[in-house]
Formats: C-alpha cells, structure tokens, sequence
C-alpha cells in the first residue's frame, strides 16, 4: 500500500478516516471493505489475551498478529503498533526492532506511543523510510493499572504538553496522530492546528478521523470505555448460540444427518 501523508490530509478534509483494529485474518478480511486504516493495536494484551493493560504485549506477538491480519488485508493501510519496551529507550533499537516488524509482516507503517520524547525514535525510522503514525494524549504503555485510565488536558500544563508533543511528531516526520481521551475542546484545537490527520478516540467529532478497538464496536466485551460505543452485542448472540449448541448436543439432535456423511 502506497502511503502518501499530503493524500492522507486531502482525504481527510473531504470525509473522515475510518479506522479500526484487527488481530487476525478473518477480521481484517471484513473490516477491509470499510476500513481506510487498520491498526494492529497492542489492545490486543488486554482483548485477545485478556491482561489488564498492554505492558505484556511483546515483539513476537505483535508480528505474529500482524502477518495474520496482513493476510486479510487488500486495500486498507496496516499499521502495527511497536509494543513497550521495543523503542523508548534508544534510536538504535527502534530502528532494529522497526525493520524486524516491517520485514516480517509486510505493514505499510509503525505506531509509537509518545510525543517529545521519542522524536529521535521517530526522526531514524522515518530517515530509512518506515513511515510511523504517533500516539499521544492518553498513552495505555505508560498505564500499570486499568484504573489510572482518565482524560487528559484538562488543565492549562497538560494542555501545553500534549500540544508541545504534536508539534514534535510533526516536526520528526509523523504521517498522522492518534489522540486518545483528551478533552473536547483540546481536541477540536489540535484537530484545527495539526499538520497531519488527527484521527480521535475519545477525543471529538472534528478529528480527521476516528478508531476504535473492533471487540468494543462489537460488544465482545464485559465492559468498554466511555469514548466506545458497541453497535451490536455479539456476547449476548454468542451466548443464545453455544447455549442452543449445548441443548442440541445434550439431546442428541446434533449432529442431524445434515452433519454427517455417509
């Protein structure tokens, strides 16, 4: 997939950017058709493996995930968030652990948590052209407990530096930006003075943009975030489905001899 951040912009201003996550094939196949971005995203600690945060989430399972969602993918852009660990501490080993993702699962482009303080991380990555869309506001990396999730800028020194941190992804050569739970107002001013897509989650209807993790769109979940909204409840449907497949098997009515051969 071709990735131009100036037709990304120019998109974006004509129709928001549709974006969901993935973490394997058979969800990237369907999100395909809808999807303009489909993120590996290292939610997949907390929705695939059920961990409290992403803290766990390692290389190997990001590129596993990855080629798996690869496989579904035709038109959509793939994106693959580097996990904790894999990128804040130098240059050097975001760039080796960059071209280990990118080789391996053929993505059109990185994801990494941070704003100020991984702008060299993002300036060599995008210098040896792996293109890398940002994450800031909200960073789940840098949370050790599901109750320390909340929104960001409300006051005037958070503000400032989540503001600070756009500037440095744009400067470092970002194509885009997720900006995770901030408040309405802050997000509608970053949506206004942004360079490069602004694409929201829990942020505001102005973004360029919008993601959400699939398992929250589809109810799969016990409990989802306030900035989620399920548009179907398949723990519900699931449920009345193994509960009919538990009845038939206990009556002997399945399997019928639609299910078996002769």
């Amino acid at each position: 997939m071709k990735l131009n951040k100036l037709l990304l912009k120019k998109k974006s201003k004509i129709k928001p950017l549709v974006c969901l996550t993935a973490s394997n094939t058979y969800t990237a196949e369907i999100l395909d058709d809808f999807c303009d971005i489909i993120l590996v995203g290292d939610s997949l600690g907390m929705v695939v493996y059920g961990e409290k945060t992403t803290k766990k989430v390692s290389l190997d399972m990001m590129i596993n995930h990855g080629r798996a969602v690869r496989k579904g993918i035709k038109k959509s852009i793939l994106v693959i968030d580097m996990p904790k660990g894999t990128y804040e501490k130098s240059p050097s080993k975001a760039l080796k652990n960059a071209k280990k993702i990118k080789k391996l699962t053929n993505c059109d482009a990185l994801k990494l948590e941070g704003g100020h303080n991984i702008s060299k991380s993002i300036k060599i990555l995008v210098k040896n052209n792996i293109p890398v869309m940002s994450h800031i506001g909200l960073q789940p990396q840098n949370i050790s407990n599901n109750k320390k999730f909340r929104v960001m800028g409300r006051s005037i020194k958070e503000e400032k530096k989540i503001i600070y941190d756009l500037k440095s992804v744009e400067i470092s050569g970002s194509f885009s930006v997720v900006l995770e739970s901030v408040t309405k107002k802050l997000a509608n001013k970053i949506n206004k003075i942004s360079k490069i897509p602004v694409i929201g989650i829990g942020a505001s209807d102005k973004c360029d943009g919008q993601i959400l993790v699939t398992e929250d769109l589809l109810g799969l979940l016990d409990k989802s975030p306030k900035f989620a909204k399920n548009y179907e409840n398949l723990r519900s449907k699931i449920k009345i489905a193994v509960k009919k497949y538990r009845s038939e098997v206990l009556k002997r009515s399945f399997p019928s001899k639609n299910n078996t051969f002769k």
